[in-house]
């Protein structure tokens, strides 16, 4: 005889809680230090520029552009990585054995990134690349975990405006790579410092910017520890009940144990499950496909899709950037990458940080799937919008409409997609499946990252060579570029009303559809039971 598990039942109807708050901290740290790190880099690769890079016909040293993209995409692929390694090991080890590794990996690899060894271009260069690889795949493992481990703890009423909280630290993360490259340049900014003639000072000035966005995540590295593991992986996947039923009534404590009747209570045992109620298919197998797959392929296309448009968001930089900020020739190293700090901050209190407000507050109402069609839908307008009329109107005009198309942009790509894509994921697939799928989609949605941060960028530029920025190649032009972006918010629209499901309002063990993963072997007596069961 088998019986149902009320505990997983009793998470799903708890009320919200200290707790859950605590765990949208520590969960969000990772996607907090993701963002900061990947929006620091270009104030910083300005500053390297100016340090490590020649003047060259009364023109200040720039990195060239193959040198950026490729410190770009190498963090990518360390992320793509970093999400299938963790994802994994999430479902082998346990979220909370590999949660604190993968921390210690992101706060290493950015403090690392700050000590960058020598003085030279290309050592420098080197040892800052490989370092953002290393950093890369900490970030990407912290994807899986953290939507995983917020899923798992949350309860099915408020359980999407949790885990789209953790994912909103990213915003924060963004205004803080701002705040705190504005404050080190303009503390470094001292005396008299010409547009063409760069301290050596400046060289400590980005390595300051790096190594601060390690903090946040460091001080987190107690509670990670602290944090036991989720009571759905304990129970459903180590099949020792007991230890899951303790565990949440430690941090939960008004959590109803009792809700577990006197029936059922009796049958509580730490007896390991029989085979014959093992799982009966793994995740490399037809069944797995059969029940699963095309829920992850809508995940994994939809969060591909997403990400090459919101990665490509660079392209509008440089043409936003120009007629509002002075020329490079005109500012010292410090005031350039404090300017495009504070145009990054900027964008950030404007459209990113109000789009991720926007869906905490309103994915449990109107739930995932509607949201992430709506954020396809107006990304593809306002990027037809800026795309369509292009060459004959906005190419060298550009001006407050532009830029408010831009912001919408990003506004609808946090209110949509690129939040929703990091939350299905972890709330449609069994709890045994539940990490690598995460890390699979996710590591489908760096791939698109490299192309539109990447690919892109390159494609961006004008067709007529005369007209190409400086390091580039001729492209197919912007406003081609753009009209493509926006068809592929078209697509991502099309395959978002027929493939992904709603699970809003749904209980992860709807997803363990083997029985054995929902049930317990009986036993004779009650005399292991928890002290907070046996009461």
């Amino acid at each position: 005889m088998k019986v149902h598990l009320k505990l997983l039942s009793t998470l799903d109807h708890a009320r919200t809680q200290y707790y859950h708050f605590k765990a949208i901290v520590i969960a969000g740290m990772g996607l907090f230090t993701d963002s900061y790190d990947l929006f620091c880099i270009s104030p910083v690769m300005k500053l390297i520029g100016r340090v490590y890079y020649p003047t060259v016909n009364g023109k200040p040293g720039v990195t060239p552009p193959a040198v950026v993209s490729t410190m770009v995409a190498i963090a990518l692929l360390g992320t793509v990585i970093g999400n299938l390694l963790f994802g994994m090991l999430g479902d082998y080890a346990g979220r909370k054995r590999v949660y604190g590794i993968c921390l210690l990996v992101m706060v290493l690899s950015s403090f690392m990134s700050g000590f960058s060894f020598c003085h030279t271009r290309k050592c420098v260069l080197t040892s800052l690349c490989l370092f953002r690889f290393f950093l890369g795949i900490g970030i990407g493992g912290d994807y899986p975990l953290s939507a995983t481990i917020m899923s798992e703890f949350a309860n099915k009423r408020t359980r999407g405006s949790f885990i789209s909280a953790v994912f909103s630290m990213q915003g924060f993360g963004i205004l803080a790579s701002s705040g705190v490259t504005m404050a080190v340049t303009s503390a470094f900014n001292k005396g008299d410092v010409s547009p063409l003639h760069t301290p050596k000072l400046a060289d400590l000035a980005w390595r300051i910017i790096l190594i601060i966005g390690a903090i946040p995540a460091a001080l987190t590295f107690y509670w990670r520890m602290a944090m036991p593991e989720t009571a759905r992986f304990t129970a459903l996947i180590e099949h020792d009940v007991i230890k899951a039923t303790n565990d949440m009534g430690k941090i939960m404590c008004d959590l109803d144990i009792l809700t577990l009747t006197n029936d059922e209570s009796q049958f509580l045992n730490r007896s390991v499950v029989p085979s014959k109620c093992r799982p009966k298919y793994g995740f490399f197998s037809r069944e797995f496909v059969r029940r699963h797959g095309r829920d992850l392929f809508a995940c994994a296309v939809a969060w591909f899709l997403i990400d090459i448009p919101y990665y490509s968001s660079t392209l509008f930089q440089s043409l936003i950037y120009k007629p509002w900020f002075p020329p490079a020739t005109q500012v010292n190293a410090y005031q350039e990458a404090f300017n495009l700090a504070k145009f990054q901050a900027i964008i950030a209190i404007c459209s990113t940080i109000p789009g991720y407000f926007a869906t905490v507050f309103f994915i449990d109402r109107i739930g995932r799937r509607k949201i992430q069609m709506i954020g396809f839908f107006f990304m593809a307008m306002f990027l037809f919008m800026l795309g369509g009329p292009f060459n004959v109107y906005w190419d060298g005009r550009i001006n407050v409409l532009f830029i408010v198309l831009y912001a919408l942009t990003f506004f609808f790509s946090n209110f949509g997609p690129n939040t929703i894509t990091f939350i299905i994921p972890a709330e449609l697939f069994p709890a045994r499946f539940r990490s690598t799928s995460h890390g699979i989609s996710g590591a489908a949605g760096k791939l698109g990252a490299i192309i539109g941060a990447v690919g892109f960028l390159w494609a961006s530029q004008d067709t007529d060579k005369s007209k190409v920025q400086n390091g580039y190649e001729p492209g197919i032009g912007m406003m081609a570029v753009l009209l493509i972006l926006g068809g592929i918010c078209i697509l991502g629209f099309i395959l978002t009303y027929f493939l992904t499901p709603e699970t809003k309002m749904r209980s992860l063990e709807e997803n363990e559809v083997d029985g054995c993963d929902v049930s317990i072997n009986c036993a004779e007596n009650a005399s292991e039971l928890p002290e907070t069961v046996a009461r």
